[in-house]
């Protein structure tokens, strides 16, 4: 397969993994980086053997296929709307946006396209994931009753003064429930879809000058009565690994990083998938830097063979928008101080 030419939008940590992954990729590869700084793009583009820079997508002068996002929550629209009226597909880093008007204009400009629109969950490539995702569809745990979400990550007061984006609702669109937890959140309406009504309390507890929480609790309530809870947190110092305790008619299974660490389900073999070592710290649980680029290397093939073979990618606009929906809903939750149907 001819690899799909992308250009990089974004020169910032989370362009470097991209930049990791598609080395790895052989259907994909970068042509060109964009940033508005065009002396830093071109910095970027030498440092990391990209070939053309440029300020804008429209003033890229080399052949692409695709824009990959890699810039602040609150950008993605932009630049997504402005590559499908090149006529590009667009692949984001999480979150969709930070607004579900925002969203809906980014499905919408691809979709009158007949462009694909990709969304880096990739949590949802998984093997462990992938594997519990089937046993639940297929009901072998029975009537679950609960799922307990816990995202106790740590960030320093330096972090929110890196840049002067972040900790704001206009660009961040809000703290750990949609920064740090919103790969998590999209796992919890993987798995179980959404919630039938919200409630939540969010706080401002441990850092100075930003607009977001720092903490956050949501319950959740399904059409089938299952509880679920989402604790969203920059304050648990010094970071701790991801854990999701499911609760069900047939047993219990526990997730710790997305590899499942405790099975004791009656009846029901655990599923045989390769399991790597669970890092105790947390994947960026203390820190910013994704040093696995795996599932980006896995979102980045299927988004390729999608646009080669012009069908949805793995996590399409729609399902971005799920979880846009659910974290939005969290957040409205705790603004009004009540309990919030969808």
């Amino acid at each position: 397969m001819e690899p799909v030419k992308f250009v990089l939008v974004g020169t910032g940590n989370i362009a470097n993994t991209y930049v990791a992954a598609t080395s790895r990729v052989e259907q994909a590869r970068i042509v060109a980086v964009v940033s508005r700084d065009l002396e830093r793009a071109r910095k970027y583009a030498r440092e990391n053997d990209l070939g053309a820079a440029a300020d804008s997508l429209g003033s890229v002068r080399v052949d692409y296929d695709a824009v990959m996002l890699a810039t602040p929550n609150g950008l993605h629209h932009r630049d997504a709307i402005e590559a499908a009226s090149l006529g590009k597909h667009v692949l984001t880093e999480k979150p969709l946006d930070v607004t579900l008007k925002n969203m809906d204009r980014m499905i919408e400009a691809c979709r009158k396209a007949d462009l694909r629109l990709g969304v880096s969950y990739q949590r949802r490539m998984s093997p462990a994931n992938i594997a519990l995702k089937k046993v639940l569809d297929d009901g072998l745990l029975g009537k679950v009753y609960a799922a307990d979400l816990a995202v106790k990550f740590y960030r320093g007061q330096d972090y929110y003064d890196s840049a002067a984006w972040r900790g704001t609702l206009e660009i961040d669109g809000g703290g750990p429930f949609i920064q740090q937890a919103s790969h998590n959140v999209d796992t919890m309406s993987w798995f179980f879809g959404l919630p039938a009504r919200v409630c939540a309390k969010t706080a401002l507890l441990a850092h100075s000058g930003i607009e977001v929480e720092d903490h956050g609790a949501a319950i959740l309530t399904y059409p089938d009565g299952m509880i679920g809870t989402v604790i969203a947190s920059t304050v648990a110092s010094p970071g701790y690994p991801v854990r999701l305790e499911i609760h069900a008619e047939k047993g219990s299974v526990i997730t710790v990083n997305d590899e499942i660490v405790n099975w004791d389900v009656e009846g029901v073999p655990q599923p045989e998938v390769e399991t790597a070592e669970v890092v105790h710290s947390g994947a960026g649980a203390g820190g910013v830097a994704v040093t696995d680029t795996s599932g980006h290397e896995a979102i980045i093939s299927d988004f390729c063979l999608a646009v080669r073979e012009k069908r949805e990618p793995a996590v399409n606009g729609d399902e971005g928008r799920k979880t846009g929906l659910l974290i939005d809903t969290i957040y409205r939750a705790a603004k009004k101080g009540k309990e919030i149907s969808l």
